[in-house]
């Protein structure tokens, strides 16, 4: 009874910190990854655009998940999450210069910018006034 509550307790310390960092084990993998074309022109950039969108959008999120326990205010733990998820942004474009078919723009950190932002003030919008 008692290594199972160790054990459960231990796996509730990792709950809100697995997430994002297997969500950033995830880019880190498509980044590393030569071409990630689908062959359909403007509407794979467009697509492209919106997954670095989405999936930015959501690893603010979840870092601001993970940090609201810890921030003395919510606000603090969501200018924690966007600042950790934008220096991941910057360090994953830098990351893809070094990968054969691939370059890293300022563009897609912008882009990636935005869904943050969009989290953000979604997050914002939920709060409590």
């Amino acid at each position: 009874m008692v290594v199972t509550r160790t054990r459960a307790a231990s796996l509730s310390r990792l709950d809100p910190w697995a997430p994002p960092v297997a969500l950033m084990t995830v880019i880190f993998v498509l980044s590393a990854q030569p071409d990630l074309s689908t062959g359909l022109g403007v509407w794979d950039f467009i697509g492209r655009k919106i997954v670095h969108i989405t999936e930015y959008g959501v690893l603010c999120f979840l870092w601001w998940r993970a940090f609201r326990r810890l921030a003395a205010t919510s606000r603090t733990a969501l200018a924690v999450a966007f600042c950790i998820s934008l220096a991941y942004a910057g360090t994953d474009e830098f990351h893809q210069t070094f990968v054969h078919g691939r370059h890293g723009t300022p563009v897609d950190v912008a882009i990636d910018a935005a869904g943050m932002t969009i989290a953000c003030l979604l997050v914002l919008s939920r709060e409590p006034t």
